[in-house]
């Protein structure tokens, strides 16, 4: 077993202890109360975690707060207009990512309310801690975990569906969708994988996508459907391949975009979360999913899933630029 696979199988148990976990709690509860005085809050990451940080930003909509998601280094470069008032929430699983590093500094240098979502055992204060460092690159458990937090936080700050009745339907979610996957249908000689998705999955697009151009080194490229539409798909043909998430799809364009893929020739693979949870909780399983996807693709490419990075792009002068 690959450590990407063991970390994907270890959600379900990893999700039900954070929930039970009384020191989490109690983070959660001080970055609850610290949130409640601020008048906007900004969610901030990179990679993995910027996506954590959209789908963070609507949980927080949810809980009847303005927020907003933004990327570690534009956040640091081209920042937004951010008031004393404000709050920020940085989502690095790493603990060590440079410009989300780089956007807690200078937060904190700002005076803002500042909390950091990450690993156990990293030296930063203010934080909501999850899970163990992954072993890996390729996220899987810290991609949850992380989103997991973000819920128990906006469950204390009075959200509408986020809560923690729902919270506690996650981890057998996650547990179902490893079980029972729905991905068997994407080949794995296929040019390219196009995942679309609408609302907030498109997020999930996003990161499924990620997953795969990570673990199984295949071109794929993810997210919303309009987007999509407008451009994306004009390159596609019959050597490339849709996959279609309809959890949610109020409109029907997720599902008229596979009908369209279909006319020209294109394989296309539905994949519905059946999960008991709001839409924006039901992205967990649905991630699930798309790890399981990733990790069958690499399988049957015959790449090693735990090593997304070699040659010059492990250059760790590469990883460092932007750091504080």
């Amino acid at each position: 077993m690959s450590q990407f696979e063991a970390q994907i199988v270890s959600q379900p148990a990893a999700l039900d202890a954070m929930l039970a976990d009384p020191s989490i709690r109690q983070q959660v509860h001080a970055a609850a109360e610290g949130l409640h005085r601020v008048r906007r809050i900004w969610v901030v990451g990179t990679g993995s975690s910027q996506h954590v940080a959209a789908l963070g930003a609507g949980m927080l909509q949810d809980a009847g707060r303005s927020a907003h998601a933004v990327s570690s280094m534009q956040f640091v470069r081209n920042a937004p207009i951010v008031g004393p008032h404000d709050g920020v929430v940085i989502i690095s699983h790493s603990g060590e990512s440079a410009y989300a590093l780089a956007a807690r500094a200078l937060a904190f240098a700002a005076g803002l309310q500042t909390f950091t979502i990450t690993r156990r055992g990293t030296a930063l204060n203010d934080v909501v801690e999850t899970v163990e460092r992954e072993p890996v690159e390729t996220s899987s458990l810290g991609v949850t975990s992380a989103l997991l937090a973000v819920g128990m936080v906006v469950a204390q700050m009075g959200a509408e569906t986020v809560t923690q009745e729902t919270l506690a339907l996650v981890p057998a979610s996650v547990r179902h969708a490893l079980e029972t996957p729905g991905v068997d249908g994407v080949p794995p000689d296929a040019r390219s994988i196009t995942v679309a998705g609408a609302g907030p999955a498109a997020v999930t697009a996003a990161e499924g996508a990620l997953k795969i151009r990570e673990a199984a080194r295949l071109l794929a490229t993810g997210g919303d459907a309009e987007y999509l539409l407008h451009g994306g798909v004009s390159p596609l043909t019959a050597q490339d391949h849709v996959v279609a998430l309809g959890t949610p799809d109020e409109d029907g364009l997720v599902a008229a975009l596979a009908v369209a893929a279909e006319g020209e020739g294109i394989g296309v693979t539905r994949v519905n979360e059946v999960a008991p949870l709001p839409n924006i909780l039901a992205q967990i399983p649905a991630m699930a999913r798309m790890q399981v996807l990733a990790f069958r693709l690499a399988q049957a490419r015959g790449v090693d899933p735990d090593a997304p990075f070699t040659g010059r792009w492990a250059d760790p002068s590469l990883w460092s630029i932007g750091a504080p």
